[in-house]
């Protein structure tokens, strides 16, 4: 099926535009990957860029979440950043409410209001990233950790991201967890939002993810070798951060604007 097919305002799109779309999606793996993020915010980014409408965005991004955040939580897992303990409650919130809010039907503005300022909060978390090299972390408060998974969960399954951009800062600032538990942590959290939030869709038969998903998800994922690749061998990251931003920021102009 053409790409130009699934744009949501019927954009006619050239074999050109198409692998451009294809370029730009491994260049956005690659510079997520460089910096230490997952990719969903920068994918709908993308996706806003090109014009595609809502629930192909939705769709593609919650299952191109499966794939990274899936090899992201087995590599942190199998060097022990993980802890189901902390985690725990805050997927006992966010899974039902992922849910929920994938089968919300919202009109296309807001849709782009909303995800316009979750990809402003992506930038901020870009910029500002928290500290978290000490060496003891405390346990969240149960009901707490429950609560903040929920309002993250609602929101990560209405726009179609797993949560682990605004989940991780909180596990840092609250000293829940180090840098490299939160990576763990998060990795997983992405994972179970993501199949929540694809059910969601799935039970609303809204779930239409691109043709191409796995040509896609193919490309993210050799973008996010190429992204560890660079910074092996440490390839200025602060450059490479702010190439990302900018994406990030036009995007997100873009969806207020139009």
């Amino acid at each position: 099926m053409p790409l130009s097919i699934l744009l949501g305002r019927g954009i006619l799109m050239n074999q050109d535009m198409e692998y451009l779309f294809i370029f730009l999606l491994f260049i956005i793996a690659a510079l997520y990957a460089s910096v230490g993020h997952g990719g969903a915010s920068g994918y709908l980014a993308l996706m806003a860029i090109f014009g595609f409408g809502q629930y192909l965005m939705k769709s593609s991004a919650l299952t191109l979440n499966l794939f990274v955040a899936g090899i992201a939580f087995y590599s942190f897992y199998k060097k022990g950043y993980f802890k189901f303990k902390v985690l725990l409650p805050f997927i006992i919130g966010s899974i039902p409410m992922a849910f929920l809010g994938a089968r919300m039907t919202i009109n296309p503005h807001t849709y782009k209001m909303i995800l316009g300022i979750f990809l402003l909060i992506a930038v901020s978390r870009m910029l500002f990233s928290p500290k978290g090299e000490y060496e003891k972390s405390n346990n969240p408060i149960f009901f707490v950790a429950v609560l903040i998974g929920a309002v993250v969960g609602f929101f990560s399954g209405m726009i179609g991201i797993g949560g682990g951009i605004i989940l991780s800062p909180i596990l840092l600032l609250m000293h829940w967890a180090n840098m490299k538990e939160t990576a763990g942590i998060s990795a997983l959290f992405i994972l179970v939002n993501s199949t929540a939030g694809l059910l969601g869709l799935v039970f609303n038969a809204a779930f239409t993810p691109s043709p191409q998903i796995l040509v896609w998800a193919a490309v993210g994922l050799a973008g996010g070798f190429m992204g560890s690749f660079l910074s092996s061998v440490k390839l200025s990251s602060f450059k490479l951060k702010y190439v990302l931003v900018f994406v990030l920021v036009v995007a997100s102009f873009k969806l207020f604007i139009y």
